[in-house]
């Protein structure tokens, strides 16, 4: 159930603004087409489970995905949702009424390396999708999936990589630092804001401070045997969009879109400057675009 305080609910905060509108900023193509690529997740993260399970948990469940992916697959499995976001937990409640799913579901406020409500060997299956990217303890996190779980359960996991974003950014630094340049400069104050542009940063970062290899070890010091993990790098053409809606797009729930920081960080002259470069190539779809995602699925020994 929702964590009962006496504090008042708020109607939504960062992680719920991002998913409603923050990655697709409302246009209805590019939300389609990010309901398809989560559809997707979804589904690799669930066939690595072997043996239909009798209770599954979600670790920052968000508006549901996993839950009504696993609901659809196994319609008899109870799922218990959790998240750090009350309005996300709020919506989610909202749409498992709406799906009669109600009586299968429950709810819980907390993060995904303090799961302290939840009792030892009581799930058959814990999942996240892009989620423990942004918990500070990832090994606790790992521990704490693995006391939970019941002996032969499994953890299934689909997690971005934002570290090469970092590195570019920290690149863009370096290269200011050698050979002024005005285009580079803006690139580097667009993207510096957006992921850490120095490996002291990178480092105190939970984005950008581990690698997947650092996440299999994490799997591995927790005590899940066997455990497999597969790296996808997806290098495709951007497809053309329109620079409103490009702007007003951010990276993940702790950035703000290229809108805002235009706004507050560049100059008049600048942002018509920037502007005429990048607009044509973005709303012609000359660049490319590179996703990377790990997937990790490991068993507790039973």
């Amino acid at each position: 159930m929702l964590a009962e305080s006496s504090v008042a609910v708020p109607e939504t905060d960062v992680w719920c603004d991002w998913l409603g509108h923050g990655r697709h900023a409302g246009d209805a193509g590019l939300r389609a087409r990010i309901a398809a690529d989560t559809a997707d997740f979804a589904a690799r993260i669930l066939d690595a489970v072997q043996a239909p399970p009798s209770a599954m948990l979600d670790l920052g469940c968000g508006e549901g995905l996993m839950a009504w992916a696993a609901l659809a697959r196994w319609p008899y499995v109870r799922v218990l949702c959790t998240d750090i976001s009350q309005p996300l937990l709020a919506v989610a409640q909202a749409a498992a009424a709406e799906r009669n799913v109600a009586g299968q579901c429950g709810f819980l406020l907390c993060g995904a390396d303090h799961l302290a409500e939840v009792a030892s060997g009581s799930q058959d299956l814990v999942t996240s999708r892009s989620v423990l990217a942004y918990v500070a303890d990832k090994p606790a996190a790992f521990r704490e999936a693995f006391r939970v779980l019941r002996p032969g359960g499994t953890l299934s996991i689909a997690e971005p990589l934002f570290r090469e974003e970092a590195l570019a950014a920290c690149a863009m630094r370096a290269a200011l630092e050698r050979a002024p340049n005005a285009l580079l400069d803006w690139l580097h104050r667009w993207k510096a804001v957006q992921f850490p542009d120095d490996e002291v940063a990178m480092a105190c970062n939970p984005l950008t401070n581990h690698t997947e290899r650092d996440m299999l070890q994490f799997a591995r010091e927790a005590g899940f045997s066997p455990i497999h993990l597969e790296l996808h790098i997806d290098v495709q053409p951007a497809p053309p969009r329109d620079w409103a809606v490009f702007t007003a797009i951010a990276p993940h729930p702790l950035a703000p879109p290229l809108a805002q920081i235009l706004a507050e960080r560049f100059s008049t002259e600048e942002r018509e400057a920037f502007e005429a470069v990048l607009r044509p190539d973005i709303e012609a779809g000359t660049f490319s675009s590179t996703g990377r995602m790990f997937y990790l699925h490991a068993r507790k020994p039973g």
